[in-house]
């Protein structure tokens, strides 16, 4: 897995980094109908033609971008499944991260899981490996006795719906800890875990 991310920030060299870098900026301030490959490569400072020595068009740059944020959603999980946290507590640092990074950058986030035209060998490696470091995660936590046991690849997919579908409420001004839910998407997950693990008295 590793090794797919470090193909994922390397493939581009330093040029394709900064113009990802720039799509990036260009998506957090205007969505993806911001990102342009001339703005882009004005961005990045190279000259109007650089961006098509990169990138085909402009679904293959954003999805280079949306690879890139994989790609670090994956490494901060193999660093936390390397780190001192109980199992549990590793599941519930990702869900929590997750949640942090979708609200803080929503374009970001539905650009990932959005619909895509066609496909990304970047893009796909990216997900897999990324999806594959939260299984693990979730089959050590079943392992350890702190979630229930069953289909890991299953329960990954109740976690991250629920992530997901509290992020995009949230964002539509749906949820909120102060109004409707009474929640926060942060307070869900806690929610989601406490009914899936252990019994109190256990």
């Amino acid at each position: 897995m590793l090794a797919v991310w470090l193909r994922v920030s390397m493939a581009a060299g330093e040029t394709g980094e900064a113009l990802v870098a720039a799509a990036v900026a260009l998506l957090d301030e205007g969505g993806p109908g911001a990102v342009t490959l001339r703005e882009v490569g004005r961005r990045a400072g190279v000259s109007h033609n650089a961006p098509y020595k990169h990138f085909a068009d402009k679904e293959a740059l954003l999805a280079a971008v949306a690879a890139r944020e994989l790609a670090g959603q994956g490494r901060a999980v193999h660093d936390r499944l390397a780190g001192p946290q109980p199992p549990g507590g590793v599941v519930r640092s990702i869900m929590h991260a997750y949640v942090a990074w979708a609200l803080a950058h929503p374009a970001r986030f539905k650009l990932v899981y959005g619909a895509w035209t066609r496909g990304s060998a970047e893009l796909g490696e990216a997900a897999a490996a990324t999806r594959s470091a939260f299984v693990s995660a979730v089959a050590q936590a079943q392992q350890a006795g702190q979630l229930p046991a069953g289909d890991p690849e299953r329960l990954t997919a109740l976690l991250l719906a629920l992530a997901h579908g509290a992020v995009d409420l949230a964002l539509a001004g749906h949820l909120a800890a102060a109004g409707k839910g009474r929640a926060d998407p942060s307070d869900l997950v806690d929610d989601l875990l406490a009914y899936l693990g252990p019994p109190a008295s256990a």
